[in-house]
């Protein structure tokens, strides 16, 4: 895992990203065994209740399961649903930002779409 602790976002989001970010990259595959919230509490130097507050997020949005007794698995089909939610996330984000700029200065879908294909070859 990579180190934490951005102060911009609670660190029990950042908790969330960080196994998001695992599943989409494939450092955790569907049904594998997710770290307990007192391995992450112990590597970032937080409260086991931070920690746990960040993986329920998770459970939450049926991304991570508990299997009683043993610990938290990521869900069938979490990838999927996490790689939806990024292109949802990164169109309002990037794509509408940018639509809205390029309506201010009096750019073209078309001219858009060139810098676009522009962009792709540097």
């Amino acid at each position: 895992m990579v180190s934490l602790i951005d102060d911009s976002r609670p660190i029990f989001v950042q908790i969330a990203q960080r196994i998001e970010d695992d599943i989409i990259n494939g450092g955790l595959a569907e049904e594998s065994q997710v770290p307990s919230t007192n391995e992450f509490a112990a590597f970032y130097q937080i409260n086991p209740a931070t920690a746990a507050k960040g993986v329920n997020l998770l459970v939450d949005q049926q991304i991570l399961y508990k299997k009683r007794g043993i610990g938290m698995f990521v869900s069938t089909g979490a990838r999927e649903i996490l790689v939806e939610k990024r292109k949802e996330q990164f169109f309002e984000q990037y794509i509408v930002t940018m639509m809205k700029e390029a309506q201010r200065l009096g750019i073209t879908a078309d001219q858009l779409a060139d810098m676009i294909r522009k962009g792709e070859k540097e």
